[in-house]
C-alpha cells in the first residue's frame, strides 16, 4: 500500500478569498497538497467576519464558516499594496506549483501578479483564475458572488412550483460548484504538466461553470422553444416524487416511485391496497393527471407517523424513502459517523469543533484533514523564515514596515 496522498510535494500559493476560491483549494488540501493562504488584516476575508461564530463570539478566527472550508491550510499576512509585499508573494511563487485567485477579471494584472508576471518568475507555474465571468469579455470586470449565479445561470427560472414565480435554490450554489470544477481543472493542469513539463492559465467562469447544471433546461429551450415548467419537487417520469410532512414540527419525508412495481410496493407498505388498482393511478400518466389527490392521500398517511416510521416501513418494502434531514440531523447520523466523515482537530482559539471532513475514501492514499483552519496570519513567520529564507531580523522590519499586515 502506497500511502502518499496524491498531491504530496505540490504547493499552492492561493490568493482566494470568501466561498468559491477557498473551496477549490480546500479540495487539494484534502489531496496533500500544502495551500498557503494569502490574507491580509486590512481587509479581512469575508468568511472570517461571518456568523456562526463558536459560543456565538465573533473573531476572525472563530468563524464556523471559514473553519470549514480553510481545514488543511496555513496562513500568511501580506500587505499586498507596498511594493514589498508584491516582491514576498513573488517568491512565494517562485517556490509554489500552483496560483489560485478568485477576484474579478484583471485585478492580479493590476496588482503586477498576473501571469504573464508569474510564468517568468516560475515558467512551469499552473496559475488558476476563478473569476464571476471570465478573463475576458465585456463583463470581465464585474465583481460577483456566488448568489447572483443562481439567478443568472438559469437556475431560479426552473426552481419554485407551478404558478409560483422563480426561487432562489436556498444557498450561493455558484460558489462550491465553481470551486469543485477549479479542482478538478487544476488536477488536470497538474497531469498536463507531469507529462509535458508545461505549466498553464486556467480561466475559470462562474458564471460559466454554473451554467452546465441547466443542460436539460437549455435543450428543452433549444428542442421545443421554451424553457421548461417550474414543476415543485415533482418529476416528469415518476408519481409520487416528493416531500410529504410528517409528524413533529417542521418534519419531512422524501418519497420516490420509480416503477409500478415500486408503486404497488407503496400501496401495500401503506396499508391502502386498493390504491393499486384506483383508475385514477393505474398507471405513471393517470398518477401525473391526479398528482393532487395522489399527494393528499399519501400526506395524509405520512403526517400520522413520524419522518423515521415511514422511512422504516417503506424501506423495508423497497420504496426510496428518506427524512429531509436538519443540520443537527446531519451531525449526528450514524452512518456518516460509522464512515469517519465528521473530524473534530483542536483550533487554537475555539477548541474542539465538529466540521465536514474529506467526502471521498480512496482505497490506498487515505486522505484526512490534518489541520484545523488556520488564525489570521499564523504561520507568517515560519513561511518567510523556514521557505523563503527570510532572517528573524527581516522579518522584523518587515513588520515594523507593516508588510506582513
Amino acid at each position: 500500500m502506497d500511502n502518499q496522498l496524491p498531491l504530496s510535494g505540490i504547493r499552492v500559493a492561493d490568493f482566494t478569498w470568501v466561498w468559491a476560491g477557498p473551496f477549490a483549494t480546500l479540495q487539494l488540501a484534502h489531496l496533500g497538497a500544502e495551500v498557503i493562504r494569502i490574507e491580509t488584516e486590512n481587509r479581512v476575508c469575508v468568511t472570517r467576519r461571518i456568523p456562526p461564530f463558536a459560543d456565538g463570539e465573533p473573531g476572525p478566527n472563530r468563524s464556523g464558516y471559514y473553519n470549514q472550508y480553510n481545514q488543511g491550510k496555513a496562513s500568511v499576512c501580506l500587505n499586498l499594496k507596498k511594493p514589498e509585499g508584491i516582491a514576498i508573494a513573488k517568491k512565494l511563487v517562485a517556490a509554489s506549483d500552483v496560483v489560485s485567485e478568485n477576484f474579478a477579471g484583471g485585478v492580479m494584472n493590476k496588482m503586477g501578479l498576473g501571469y504573464e508576471v508569474l510564468k517568468q518568475i516560475k515558467p512551469d507555474i499552473i496559475m488558476i483564475s476563478m473569476s464571476g465571468y471570465g478573463a475576458t469579455g465585456p463583463e470581465s470586470a464585474y465583481v460577483s458572488y456566488g448568489p447572483a449565479q443562481v439567478p443568472m445561470s438559469g437556475l431560479s427560472s426552473v426552481t419554485g412550483f407551478p404558478g409560483f414565480p422563480p426561487m432562489h435554490v436556498g444557498f450561493s450554489y455558484g460558489d462550491p460548484n465553481g470551486g469543485l470544477h477549479g479542482a478538478f481543472a487544476v488536477l488536470a493542469a497538474l497531469m498536463h504538466r507531469a507529462r509535458t513539463g508545461e505549466g498553464q492559465y486556467i480561466d475559470l467562469s462562474q458564471w460559466e461553470t454554473s451554467v452546465t447544471l441547466l443542460g436539460e433546461g437549455l435543450m428543452a429551450q433549444q428542442m421545443h422553444g421554451e424553457p421548461p415548467p417550474r414543476v415543485g419537487n415533482r418529476d416528469a417520469y415518476m408519481a409520487p416524487h416528493g416531500l410529504f410532512r410528517c409528524q413533529g414540527q417542521d418534519r419531512w419525508v422524501s418519497i420516490v416511485v420509480a416503477s409500478e412495481d415500486e408503486w404497488q410496493r407503496l400501496c401495500q407498505a401503506m396499508g391502502q391496497p386498493e390504491l393499486a388498482t384506483d383508475t385514477r393511478f393505474a398507471s405513471l400518466a393517470d398518477r401525473k393527471k391526479n398528482e393532487d389527490a395522489l399527494e393528499a392521500l399519501i400526506g395524509t398517511w405520512t403526517q400520522a407517523r413520524t419522518d423515521d416510521e415511514v422511512t422504516r416501513t417503506l424501506q423495508a418494502a423497497g420504496v426510496a424513502a428518506f427524512p429531509a434531514l436538519t443540520n443537527r440531523d446531519l451531525a449526528q447520523d450514524q452512518h456518516l459517523q460509522e464512515r469517519g466523515f465528521f473530524i473534530e482537530h483542536p483550533h487554537p482559539e475555539v477548541g474542539s469543533r465538529r466540521h465536514a471532513g474529506v467526502p471521498w475514501v480512496f482505497s490506498d492514499t487515505p486522505c484526512q484533514v490534518r489541520q484545523p483552519a488556520p488564525c489570521l496570519g499564523h504561520d507568517t513567520d515560519a513561511v518567510l523564515q523556514d521557505l523563503l529564507g527570510y532572517s528573524a531580523d527581516e522579518v522584523a522590519a518587515l513588520r515594523a514596515d507593516e508588510v506582513l499586515t
